[in-house]
């Protein structure tokens, strides 16, 4: 197998690892769709990997016979008056490709949608499918906001990552699935309405649309 399953989490000091029992089940659902060995210990590997009084990033990878490897990095979360701006690319995703509902370490659409826009003129870059609807961005899932308050996020069947933060907001009945298409996007933005981007490391982050 030439690709690996990856989950991406925060470390804080005091709570511990944010959302950890959502971040192995995906784990554990995608070895099982994708016949990767499941792992033994992965608690005891993340709990010695993980030290300090300071916020980690901490990537796990797996690889298809079962091998983790972890990494923890210093991370700094977003403050709350934090906008990221944000760009439609033009790189598609295929809705029916299965494995890019996984995480994995295979990401040349996300890398090339990225690759679009200069850093300074993007924080973020949304990508479509072949129906022209939206999907997600390169790290995160995308959320606007509707009349009504609630997070419409785009379904599974528009080809997507379901996030670790994205199905949490989901069980709060804070957020559904709904086919957004960009102008969406820009009907929020006349409107008022509120869009976000968002994984589980860097939790909801208000984003505006660029150009």
């Amino acid at each position: 197998m030439d690709f690996s399953l990856i989950e991406t989490m925060r470390w804080m000091p005091d709570d511990g690892f944010l959302r950890l029992d959502q971040h192995r089940r995906r784990l554990a659902r995608s070895a099982d769709a994708l016949g990767f060995r499941q792992p033994a210990n992965i608690e005891r590997d993340l709990k010695d990997a993980v030290s300090g009084d300071e916020p980690l990033r901490v990537r796990l990878v797996m690889s298809f016979r079962g091998k983790i490897e972890i990494t923890a990095t210093p991370f700094t979360p977003q403050g709350e008056e934090t906008i990221w701006k944000i760009r439609v690319g033009k790189t598609k995703l295929k809705s029916d490709d299965p494995l890019y509902r996984h995480k994995t370490s295979r990401r040349e659409p996300y890398e090339a949608a990225r690759a679009e826009f200069p850093a300074e003129d993007a924080d973020e870059v949304l990508l479509t499918n072949e129906r022209g609807e939206l999907c997600e961005g390169t790290i995160s899932n995308l959320f606007v906001e509707d009349a009504e308050g609630m997070l419409l996020t785009p379904p599974i069947t528009s080809g997507i990552l379901p996030g670790v933060l994205r199905a949490d907001l989901i069980r709060e009945r804070r957020a559904k699935g709904a086919v957004l298409m960009p102008a969406d996007l820009e009907e929020a933005t006349k409107a008022g309405r509120a869009i976000y981007v968002g994984n589980s490391l860097r939790g909801l982050i208000r984003a505006q649309l660029a150009g």
